[in-house]
């Protein structure tokens, strides 16, 4: 009877889809799907790594697992890739609909913790700030208050958005709320309901004119090093600049050259190319620029929403239709 039913535990097993995870989720949403497939953990270099993608019907990413042609070869049984993120750079959708694979993802799941960044990158620029560890005498007490008097409030500051998508948006509705003069730059109408008070302005007049100058366009390859030199030269000297969106939208050598050249100027930069980067990376040791290590979507309920992309792999490992599908 015992091997009856262990036999029977091992054949339901079998027959359950094999979902391949190459990066990590978060534990509820992975749990769930192990409970409907066969969910197993593995990427590039591990000894399995070949043979599981030889097997998978599903396979979920997050941001460093590159599917392209050379990998959808190695896995001929894959119907669904799943994108636990927003955006889709590493995924090459074109080889995915030449193979009749889908591609689902989470496009709103880290959008307020995005914009919660941008924010704190803000303050960061703009308001210096010290946390006491022992007592200050007189003097020095009044020499530190002066050493950290801010040069501009950001009611006194243009925002420039550029690109105004989902995260866009909210970032410019937060500028118009602290009573800032909100401008953007879109390939697309925005309609005025969804503008937040944000004037429309041609992506020169944006870089001209933009006191704090945030990026959050898409990933289209139209868009690869879309912050050049030509855009650079027309910054002001004393500007801030953010990118947490994609590091290959800065052309870094460029980005380099203008911060060395304008030391009253400010990059926050939380996304680079290639991630990690190394000891050759144009943008290190630049005493005004400042880097992140892929951090903005780093909070626990965003890392939640985007694991919850395996309740479309499953809908599409049942030939249901995913409620957020790219291909």
């Amino acid at each position: 009877m015992h091997r009856t039913v262990a036999g029977s535990i091992l054949l339901r097993m079998a027959s359950h889809p094999l979902v391949l995870q190459t990066e990590e989720l978060d534990p509820a949403p992975a749990a769930w799907l192990h409970e409907r497939a066969r969910l197993v953990r593995s990427g590039e270099g591990d000894a399995n790594y070949a043979a599981l993608l030889a097997e998978a019907d599903a396979l979920i990413v997050r941001t460093y697992t590159k599917v392209n042609d050379a990998l959808l070869a190695e896995a001929p049984r894959v119907k669904v890739v799943g994108r636990a993120g927003v955006g889709l750079d590493n995924i090459d959708l074109e080889a995915c609909r030449r193979r009749g694979v889908r591609v689902v993802h989470t496009p709103d799941a880290n959008s307020q913790a995005v914009v919660e960044f941008v924010w704190s990158l803000v303050f960061d620029a703009l308001r210096p700030r010290l946390f006491l560890s022992e007592a200050l005498d007189k003097k020095r007490w009044g020499e530190t208050r002066k050493e950290l008097r801010a040069r501009r409030q950001v009611c006194d500051c243009v925002l420039g958005v550029f690109g105004m998508g989902r995260i866009g948006r909210r970032v410019a509705r937060v500028g118009a709320s602290l009573g800032m003069r909100v401008l953007y730059h879109d390939l697309l109408d925005v309609p005025v309901g969804e503008r937040s008070g944000a004037t429309p302005v041609s992506r020169d007049e944006l870089l001209r004119q933009s006191d704090i100058l945030t990026i959050h366009v898409d990933d289209r390859p139209s868009n690869r090093g879309i912050v050049n030199t030509q855009a650079f030269a027309l910054l002001k000297p004393d500007v801030v600049f953010i990118n947490a969106a994609r590091g290959f939208l800065v052309d870094a050598a460029a980005c380099a050259d203008f911060f060395i050249k304008h030391p009253g100027a400010t990059a926050m930069l939380d996304v680079h190319e290639p991630e990690p980067f190394g000891p050759t990376y144009p943008l290190l040791d630049i005493k005004n620029v400042h880097l992140s290590p892929h951090i903005a979507a780093a909070t626990d309920a965003a890392q939640v929403n985007m694991s919850w992309v395996v309740r479309d792999v499953w809908r599409v490992l049942n030939n249901e239709e995913p409620q957020f599908a790219a291909v």
